[in-house]
């Protein structure tokens, strides 16, 4: 995708390039409310006609998921070569798959899950609004990350 043309304006994204952005990403972060404050629960993801599909235990990521809130689950990244960055946002509702066709649909998506122990809960975000933007990077800020860079490579 095209980096923006303004260095100093976001480019908010269409609909098709935030599912772009999303289908590149490896990790996003999922926010639910628990006990009326926000959590932030990173996961490994997959995307599957339009929604988003995880896996979990039993425990407070599923039980806030699936109580009545909405749920927000995000991406972003950056591109060091174009030097730009963006940032996606989906907001919905979270269901359970239930039935078996869905659960063995889901069984053909790259998802497994990174920790040990029982993932059976597999949990879709339906988006009701899908928001992103996009815009580069200023030139200082990529100089930061590239001492940052070598100061690191000089440590390892």
């Amino acid at each position: 995708m095209p980096p923006t043309k303004d260095a100093g304006v976001p480019v908010e994204l269409g609909s098709s390039d935030c599912w772009d952005y999303i289908r590149q990403a490896s990790v996003g972060r999922l926010a639910v409310v628990v006990d009326g404050r926000p959590e932030i629960f990173p996961i490994n993801f997959a995307v599957d006609h339009g929604t988003i599909i995880f896996r979990t235990a039993k425990g407070t990521k599923l039980s806030a998921a699936l109580d009545d809130s909405p749920v927000a689950f995000e991406v972003d990244g950056y591109d060091d070569r174009l030097g730009y960055a963006w940032s996606v946002v989906l907001k919905g509702d979270a269901a359970q798959l239930e039935s078996i066709e869905d659960v063995l649909d889901s069984q053909d998506l790259e998802l497994f899950p990174w920790q040990s122990g029982e993932k059976n809960h597999f949990i879709r975000i339906v988006p009701a609004e899908t928001t992103g933007r996009r815009f580069l990077i200023s030139n200082a800020a990529r100089r930061h990350v590239l001492e940052a860079r070598r100061r690191q490579a000089l440590i390892e």
